[in-house]
């Protein structure tokens, strides 16, 4: 080959040289990742929030997401010793080079070609940085690649804050990341209380997570702690005893603390609560990766556990579910979500939240029905009948009775309500009407009571239908906030929901009155302390049929609470009621909401007044009028009456519309009733009551059955038997009313069946 040739074949080759070395240029810029503007928290990096309490306590711990972004440290609170760990360990001339210890690259190849295999990688703390924001296959061409973003990374950002990176974001087993969620795994522990060996562990794991992960034991990793050890001793990073100490003592693994039992309301959060917000909405209060929740995990602990402690008291009386509601009424922020057991565990019913599961209320509805009585012109010394009450149900008659199987006769709103009576409560939803009744529940939140008001009829008042714990403790913070409805909150910084008006300031306070007046809750209840708690609290207890719900809900100044007990299964309790029930758990939880706070009366407002009157009569007890009685006349007490209407007036007139002539009909037989003799008793013996209004004024009544009189009655007498005869019948009655004189009225015929 001539000069000419050989010259044109160099230059053919620099030329192929210098096209692979572009190529390798070019490649290489394309193949570069952009170096992050932030090494801190990104929110495209969230796959699952977390959810904390109202002081950042987790509520859940999530290990989905790619990155740690809720248990990072800031570099100045992990302890020195931890970092100098981690910097002999991975990378002793950390702050010393750009990015690549060449030094330690070479040192590195030398001994992988004497071992013949890979045994050092010799990757700087920057590197490994790089390789966690970029991940790539280990592969020569990565280890180039990361060589350049190294270089990068330490050019855009200080040691420190890489440091603080790799330290926040480094991979150990169980997908655990970072150093603070490793100290946690393995020894329960913050890093500031940590022994010099366990953060000398933390540094070694990180060589190899799954190999040397202690919870497999401490055999492999026992070596390579010695070499850290010794190194560090020969930087002057520990001394002798130190050594000594890494060397001959144990390390002490502990399980992670459980989290609160918070599991239910976790899960309403997510599934019920968040997906409802607007996504903006949802973005913003998801800050760095977490819903800050107005849960206080501590009070949950201590709910969850005195619940638990109860249903275990109850176990054999056939109690074993319980859930409980702690409200401060005043933001309208939940403080506590309990649900009996462990959501975790197998134990019946341990998926069903029941905070949000539909169940009887008992009376526990009564305090609204009468605060809608109140609304409409009854006062709270109007005066209600406790008598024998018979209603038409469908095809059949259903007689109302008190829980104690007495009766009080004409009775104050204050007492029917204190004392939990069933019959002047179906009276005073006679007065208000069912539907009109059914739409103020709704308007205070109850929309599972979405049945037509023929569907709940009377027996509304006593807790016939079916509404949650959620609704009920929102209905009761409605009164505990002068009559304004708002929907319970479950995030912090999310601005309220715009409130409506169910009942007036001055119809709450005469309510929560009554509910803190023991006095009012002596026919029934005696005057049990039980219910009396130390500072003032309106309490209402609640049973359903048969003994399937116990309800107690309360609120002072500040706090609203429900507690339920019940099965889930739907199986009766051993007549556990709201008052034997839950009620010992409403006063235990008050007495911690009120420890640590200064407590206030119940709000009062300024626009009541009070007047005294005649317990029995309610009519004012004042000497200025002949027509009222005298206080010597009566026993008196002191009630509360609106401002700008006259006490004795409201009494008057509501008492009067009260007692105004009923309509002329049997209340008994009703139309279309199907009657069945009883096999238990003999025919001969067997009769039904035929029954006009109690309060009719007769002078005589002439009892009708098929046309024929079977019966006469005198005075006030407004009700006879009549001896049961098979066969399709009609009954009226022939009335002289103290009206009308020797004129008699008849009533209406009424067809009934008896079989």
């Amino acid at each position: 080959m001539n000069k000419y040739a050989q010259k044109l074949t160099i230059k053919w080759l620099w030329l192929f040289l210098l096209f692979l070395i572009l190529l390798l240029a070019v490649q290489t810029w394309f193949s570069l990742h952009p170096i992050p503007a932030d090494l801190g928290f990104d929110p495209s990096r969230v796959r699952k929030v977390q959810i904390v309490d109202r002081n950042y306590q987790p509520l859940t711990v999530t290990y989905q997401n790619r990155w740690n972004l809720h248990e990072t440290v800031p570099l100045h609170k992990i302890p020195k010793a931890l970092q100098h760990a981690f910097v002999m360990a991975e990378d002793k001339r950390f702050f010393e080079h750009s990015g690549v210890d060449w030094w330690a690259r070479a040192h590195a190849m030398l001994q992988n070609i004497r071992a013949g295999r890979v045994v050092r990688g010799a990757s700087t703390i920057t590197e490994q940085s790089v390789r966690m924001l970029h991940p790539r296959p280990r592969t020569f061409w990565s280890r180039w690649l990361e060589t350049f973003e190294a270089w990068q990374l330490e050019r855009h950002f200080s040691k420190s804050e890489i440091l603080e990176f790799y330290l926040n974001q480094i991979h150990y087993a169980r997908q655990r990341r970072g150093v603070l969620q490793a100290a946690r795994d393995y020894f329960d522990r913050d890093l500031d209380t940590l022994a010099l060996k366990e953060m000398l562990a933390l540094s070694v794991l990180v060589r190899s997570p799954g190999r040397l992960d202690l919870r497999k034991g401490f055999k492999e990793i026992r070596r390579p702690l010695q070499v850290l050890a010794k190194r560090m001793l020969d930087a002057g990073l520990i001394n002798a005893a130190a050594y000594q100490a890494i060397v001959q003592d144990k390390i002490h693994l502990q399980q992670p603390e459980a989290l609160i039992q918070a599991s239910h309301f976790v899960r309403y959060l997510y599934q019920d609560y968040a997906t409802q917000m607007p996504a903006t909405l949802s973005k913003r209060l998801q800050q760095k990766g977490r819903l800050h929740t107005t849960l206080d995990g501590e009070l949950q602990h201590y709910a969850w556990q005195l619940l638990n402690q109860r249903i275990a008291d109850l176990q054999t009386l056939g109690v074993k579910n319980g859930a409980m509601l702690i409200v401060d009424h005043h933001s309208k922020h939940i403080l506590a979500w309990v649900n009996s057991g462990d959501f975790k565990r197998e134990n019946p019913g341990s998926q069903i939240d029941a905070v949000i599961t539909p169940r009887q209320p008992g009376s526990t509805l009564k305090p609204l029905l009468y605060a809608l009585a109140l609304q409409q012109g009854w006062t709270a010394a109007t005066l209600i009948d406790d008598s024998p009450l018979t209603e038409a149900v469908g095809t059949g008659l259903h007689q109302y009775h008190n829980y104690s199987r007495s009766y009080y006769g004409r009775l104050r709103l204050r007492d029917a309500l204190g004392n939990s009576l069933n019959i002047p409560a179906v009276r005073t939803a006679q007065f208000v009407g069912i539907d009109t009744f059914l739409k103020t529940l709704n308007q205070l939140g109850m929309n599972n009571l979405d049945q037509h008001p023929d569907f709940y009829g009377d027996g509304l008042a006593l807790g016939n239908g079916e509404i949650t714990l959620l609704e009920l403790v929102g209905a009761y913070a409605t009164l505990a906030s002068q009559g304004i409805y708002q929907p319970l909150q479950l995030l912090m910084q999310q601005t309220p929901t715009v409130g409506h008006t169910v009942f007036s300031p001055e119809v709450c306070s005469i309510i929560a009155d009554i509910l803190s007046d023991s006095d009012a809750r002596r026919f029934e209840f005696g005057h049990s302390a039980l219910l009396d708690f130390p500072v003032q609290t309106a309490v209402k207890t609640g049973t359903s049929n048969d003994y399937h719900d116990a309800w107690a809900v309360g609120f002072n100044h500040r706090y609203t609470v429900g507690v339920w007990l019940g099965n889930l299964d739907r199986q009766p309790m051993q007549q556990v009621s709201g008052a034997t029930g839950p009620a010992l758990l409403l006063r235990a939880i008050f007495a911690k909401l009120n420890q640590y706070q200064e407590t206030q009366p119940l709000y009062l407002s300024p626009k009541l007044y009070q007047a005294e009157i005649c317990r029995d009569s309610g009519q004012l007890a004042t000497q200025k009028t002949e027509k009222i009685q005298t206080t010597a006349d009566c026993a008196t007490r002191m009630e509360w009456f609106i401002a700008g209407s006259h006490a004795n007036a409201l009494v008057a007139q509501t008492t009067q519309k009260q007692s105004a002539q009923p309509i002329l009909r049997l209340k008994q037989p009703v139309n279309g009733l199907r009657l069945a003799h009883d096999p238990r008793i003999p025919d001969a013996l067997e009769a039904f009551d035929l029954r006009l209004p109690h309060d009719l004024p007769t002078l005589a009544v002439e009892w009708l059955i098929d046309g024929k009189v079977i019966a006469v009655t005198g005075k006030t007498i407004t009700q006879q038997s009549w001896p049961l005869q098979t066969g399709e019948h009609t009954a009226q009655a022939r009335v002289w009313l103290k009206s009308t004189g020797e004129k008699p009225e008849i009533t209406p015929k009424v067809d009934f069946h008896v079989f």
